[in-house]
């Protein structure tokens, strides 16, 4: 990006851009989000919204890399020393947090619902959450393996476990509007669940 991209990306304006966009995203998905809407919601004419985004898909983009950051500044920070056990709890309390939140849900659906007309859209949403998530466990794993912590031979492998232990019960509950909420109490009850299943194959 260059440097009068950079600033054309700042200020109040580009600021009330994304948040009426991801309003508008989160109440009519991708396909029902008019830029009419956004416009209207964001307080700003066409023409601003029009100067930032010439593309619906780049805005809904920006929406989707924006929330990702910002969940991705709240995870858990934990010592260098801390064990498996407690780190691993952490991020699973973390990562539940962000996929079962109303906008992980909605973000979810609208990704599913689009990609097969859209396929660069799932993939730089992948790109921009999830696959961040995924490295940063990869790193985990890797620093507790050289510490004689974790025995993980397949980092990419385990990676994928642990995402796929954490959506267990709840996530696909909620996803289909088999529930409408969940309780701290069912939240720990995954939490633990993931942690000790994922220790019992790769702990030490």
């Amino acid at each position: 990006m260059n440097q009068s991209a950079a600033i054309v990306r700042t200020g109040r304006k580009f600021d009330q851009v994304l948040e009426g966009a991801r309003k508008v995203f989160m109440a009519d998905g991708f396909e029902g989000a008019s830029v009419d809407d956004i416009a209207r919601v964001a307080e700003v004419s066409k023409a601003t919204l029009y100067s930032y985004f010439p593309d619906k898909r780049l805005l809904f983009m920006e929406v989707a890399r924006s929330e990702c950051a910002r969940h991705a500044c709240r995870h858990p920070d934990f010592p260098e020393d801390a064990s498996p056990r407690v780190v691993l709890t952490q991020v699973a309390r973390h990562m539940l947090s962000v996929i079962l939140s109303d906008f992980g849900r909605k973000i979810f659906r609208i990704c599913v619902a689009e990609t097969d007309r859209f396929p660069d859209l799932g993939q730089q949403f992948f790109a921009s959450g999830p696959q961040v998530e995924r490295d940063k466990l990869k790193a985990y794993f890797a620093a507790a393996v050289a510490r004689g912590e974790l025995r993980i031979e397949d980092l990419d492998m385990a990676a994928e476990q642990w995402m796929a232990l954490c959506r267990a019960d709840l996530f696909p509950h909620m996803i289909f509007h088999i529930r409408d909420s969940v309780s701290d109490a069912d939240v720990e009850r995954v939490v633990t669940a993931t942690v000790e299943m994922f220790l019992a194959r790769y702990g030490v």
